[in-house]
């Protein structure tokens, strides 16, 4: 039994990562205070005072576990997520996706976090850390607490804008049209001797031109005020640049010089060049290819790029203002200060970008401090698990090139077998996470959940 005369445990933020914090430590026995700015100092996204609020898109995506993001939604079932709990009694017709009604969606939670008597909500903004707390404000987050976050990650771990290019499957790429180098063969993959760093996706004068026609045409998501964010030189939409010039791609993130394709023996007329992502290399990023058209147009147009005309999307380019740390730069594996491992952090805020994301971390995150404060080290789920996959890339994603990053099964151990049907692929893989994660679950006590 808890002493509930000592100090209480805090969570600031009030949005899908807090309350489902709050909730889990209270459901273990915590005094829980969870600190929300709202009405007291509003933002400019969101319109009620209400907890959980949806400020964009009423619906949390697939629940089919082929699909990332519904094999995270059994994941964070298994370990009795409240947040799909209230978004199974707010939902509305959406086919196989959690669609909800986002009224309902926000008044079940601020009811069930209000009536619980272990949850008190202090309407008031917060200006530093406290210990032990957990931190889930988002990509909104005051500039007090900004600055307060600031002082005890580094001055460079806070990013404030967010230019995020498209990663595709590495399987997806054709590899008969593609070629591997870096310019003027001065990078080489580690460990794989002479090899450039860059898959290269060359293009003919006749493909640049026609791949410019596309870009002038296609649709682009206009910002709300909220959302509108200056556009630096270095962070240029690829739409932005298109408008400058027919040539000024082919003199920026599409410049040719210094590549020669080893199978023409000569240089192309304009290049995509793609980055790998992650330690596996199981994704790549379109380098320079940060954009604000909408996801349609990202499928037409970035597939005319010889070499992915079939390219599985794991993740789409995006341009918006976006609060978040630079978390394999400044947190530990289970997301806390390096200081102190009872200041942790959940939500986007973390570098995980979407609803359902945001939630599983302040889950992760409570069943962690729920293990400091009973004297046991943290742990996170294994990485064969679409939870632990995003922890092991908030841990390991290269500091110098780290952006948001969404759930996709790129970021999951692999099989260590080949499997052709992707479908099939994606089936064997979501069937181990969920038995991993039931293990790993049983190993640390948690409440059984909810039946998907």
């Amino acid at each position: 039994m808890r002493d509930h005369g000592a100090a209480p445990v805090h969570v600031t933020g009030g949005g899908l990562a807090g309350s489902e914090a709050a909730w889990q430590l209270a459901e273990r026995g915590w005094r829980v205070v969870l600190h929300e700015m709202r009405p007291v100092r509003q933002t400019p996204a969101h319109q009620t005072d209400r907890l959980a609020e949806l400020v964009c898109s009423n619906t949390f995506k697939s629940t089919e576990t082929s699909n990332a993001h519904g094999l995270l939604k059994a994941e964070m079932r298994l370990l009795g997520s409240m947040v799909l709990t209230a978004a199974d009694e707010a939902r509305v017709p959406g086919g196989s996706a959690l669609t909800v009604d986002r009224d309902v969606f926000s008044a079940v939670i601020t009811s069930r976090i209000q009536g619980h008597p272990l949850i008190e909500v202090v309407r008031e903004e917060t200006t530093s850390l406290a210990s032990p707390t957990i931190v889930a404000t988002g990509p909104l987050t005051s500039e007090a607490l900004a600055e307060a976050i600031r002082g005890r990650t580094g001055s460079d771990a806070l990013s404030f804008y967010d230019a995020i290019a498209p990663i595709v499957a590495w399987d997806s790429i054709d590899h008969d049209v593609v070629f591997r180098a870096s310019r003027y063969g001065k990078e080489t993959m580690e460990g794989a001797g002479a090899e450039g760093a860059y898959m290269n996706c060359p293009m003919t004068r006749e493909e640049y031109e026609a791949f410019l026609d596309a870009i002038a045409v296609a649709d682009q998501y206009q910002a709300k005020a909220f959302d509108e964010v200056p556009y630096f030189e270095g962070c240029m939409p690829i739409e932005v640049m298109a408008q400058r010039g027919r040539e000024t791609l082919r003199f920026g993130p599409m410049k040719p010089v210094g590549l020669e394709d080893p199978r023409t023996g000569r240089r192309p007329w304009a290049v995509v060049q793609l980055r790998q992502e992650d330690r596996a290399g199981a994704m790549w990023n379109l380098v320079g290819f940060q954009t604000r058209l909408r996801i349609a147009e990202q499928q037409r147009v970035f597939r005319m790029i010889p070499g992915l005309a079939s390219a599985e999307f794991l993740r789409w380019g995006q341009i918006h203002r976006n609060a978040y740390l630079n978390a394999p730069a400044c947190l530990t594996s289970h997301l806390s200060l390096r200081d102190d491992p009872m200041v942790l952090f959940a939500g986007q805020l973390t570098g995980v970008e979407g609803y359902t994301e945001s939630t599983a971390t302040g889950l992760v995150a409570a069943l962690n401090l729920d293990r400091l404060l009973g004297g046991l080290a943290p742990s996170v789920p294994p990485p064969t698990t679409m939870i632990g996959a995003l922890y092991r890339h908030l841990r390991e994603a290269d500091p110098r090139h780290f952006q948001p990053m969404n759930a996709n099964f790129g970021l999951v151990e692999g099989l260590g077998t080949e499997v052709r049907d992707k479908k099939r692929k994606k089936e064997l893989m979501a069937e181990r996470a969920l038995a991993d994660l039931a293990a790993w679950r049983d190993q640390l006590h948690a409440p059984l959940g909810a039946a998907s």
